[in-house]
């Protein structure tokens, strides 16, 4: 029995928490000030329950409760006085129904946001509602600025960015190089139910600061997108000084030298004096504005002088010692640049040198792997200026061979005797004819004045021969 109790107030709750949920209305509903917003409500399925009366209440806490609207069939829609929407709020339909009890509110303010309950009285299941959530969105103004600051060592506001009258708060966040922190930014609830937040950048400045980029980044829910504030950050100091010109090469005699005095301090410089440690300007110096110009370098210039800038914050100064030369300083540098080129031009020549060879060689390898294009030297020939042996005497003499000098001369086919008679000369292809050992077939005979010789032709080409002479 008791499992069947709990069961059956189980299936209760769950009955009453669908039957709660039979109210239909909107979660949420957004609007501006100044706008009309409408508020819907429905019970669409009663079913048994019979629907009497139906109220708005809007609750700005959880502690205050109001009712703005009431309808029921017999007497009528109610607007109670006391109500902050009093004027501001009716019923949609005119006279409103159970089935559609929704209502609209203009001209809305920042105020009005809350959650506004639609709450019907059934019989017999009593009352159910349902809760809607009024946001009101408020787009903020937003605005940046830097503060001028003076450079030092304490870290100092030098920039501010404010997003005021939004709802609900903006988000701002800093873009920077600056090595400096952002403080974490305060809101303020106004009294239209509006925030206002700010947040301030700090830094400890340097003149070198001053002009450097700083950026504010507001968001808010009423923006597509962020807006973002660009600025450059101002920060001002005294002058600072540094005298320029002087290459320690001052000469007696020397003309056109020139000394210029640089300076930078925010506010912007207002005067530039010059002056020398001695009190007394030397009279080859002009001095024009910011520069000084010496016609001639004599002993007087050979002192100390002394630049100084002011503004509106102080004064900043520099000085710079002159010496004065007999003779011009040798310079190294030219030197020791034309040895440097000298380097260069000797390697460069050397790149141009081994190019060349490597391509000459090149061009002689191919020439040797190409086929021959010209006629192979022809055989050369044995002369021999002792003594002619007698016809009679046999060739195979050892001492016929004997030769006490031997010229060797080229034999071509122009060497070859023929007989004039003939006029045959004879050609590459029979050259190229095997020759024989028999001497009457081997041997060519031409006669001279001197007698007769044979010349044999059974030598082939590149190799000596000798032809043993007959005189007759």
């Amino acid at each position: 029995m008791n499992m069947s109790g709990l069961l059956i107030a189980l299936l209760l709750l769950i009955i009453q928490g669908s039957l709660a949920q039979r109210v239909r209305v909107d979660a949420e509903v957004v609007s501006y000030p100044g706008q009309a917003v409408t508020l819907r409500c429905q019970f669409p399925n009663p079913g048994e329950n019979q629907l009497t009366q139906v109220s708005w209440i809007f609750e700005q806490t959880d502690v205050e409760r109001t009712n703005i609207a009431v309808f029921h069939p017999k007497f009528g829609a109610n607007y109670p006085t006391k109500s902050p929407l009093y004027g501001r709020v009716r019923f949609v339909t005119d006279p409103p129904t159970l089935e559609n009890p929704s209502i609209q509110i203009t001209d809305v303010k920042m105020t009005d946001e809350g959650r506004y309950i639609c709450e019907y009285a059934t019989y017999p299941s009593g009352n159910e509602q349902g809760v809607s959530s009024l946001v009101m969105l408020a787009k903020p103004k937003n605005m940046a600025t830097t503060i001028t600051v003076t450079a030092g060592t304490t870290p100092v506001i030098v920039a501010r960015c404010e997003s005021s009258n939004g709802r609900p708060a903006a988000t701002i966040s800093w873009s920077t190089a600056l090595n400096g922190n952002e403080t974490t930014p305060m809101k303020t609830d106004n009294a239209d139910n509006t925030v206002t937040v700010q947040s301030t950048y700090m830094l400890a400045p340097q003149p070198a600061d001053n002009g450097k980029d700083i950026s504010c980044i507001v968001s808010h829910r009423t923006m597509s997108k962020p807006e973002t504030f660009p600025m450059k950050l101002v920060v001002e100091y005294p002058p600072q000084v540094q005298i320029v010109g002087y290459d320690n090469n001052w000469y007696r005699g020397r003309t056109s030298a020139f000394l210029t005095c640089q300076s930078d301090g925010n506010p912007h410089p207002t005067t530039v004096t010059w002056k020398t440690l001695s009190g007394l300007m030397p009279e080859t110096v002009q001095v024009q504005e910011n520069r000084l110009a010496v016609q001639k370098v004599d002993d007087t210039i050979n002192t100390t002088f002394i630049c100084e800038v002011k503004n509106s914050l102080g004064y900043g100064r520099d000085q710079i010692t002159v010496f004065v030369r007999e003779f011009p300083e040798t310079r190294q540098g030219s030197s020791t640049g034309g040895i440097i080129g000298g380097i260069i031009c000797v390697i460069i020549l050397i790149a141009i040198i081994a190019t060349t060879i490597v391509m000459v060689r090149k061009c002689q390898r191919k020439n040797i792997d190409r086929p021959p294009t010209h006629k192979p030297p022809p055989p050369t020939k044995t002369y021999s200026y002792s003594d002619r042996p007698s016809i009679n005497e046999p060739e195979s003499d050892p001492e016929l061979m004997h030769h006490d000098t031997e010229k060797e001369e080229p034999m071509t086919d122009h060497l070859v005797y023929y007989d004039d008679k003939d006029h045959h000369e004879p050609s590459w292809e029979d050259n190229k004819t095997p020759y024989h050992d028999d001497r009457d077939e081997d041997e060519d005979r031409m006669t001279g004045e001197e007698g007769i010789y044979y010349i044999t032709s059974s030598a082939t080409r590149g190799s000596s021969f000798m032809s043993p002479a007959v005189i007759v």
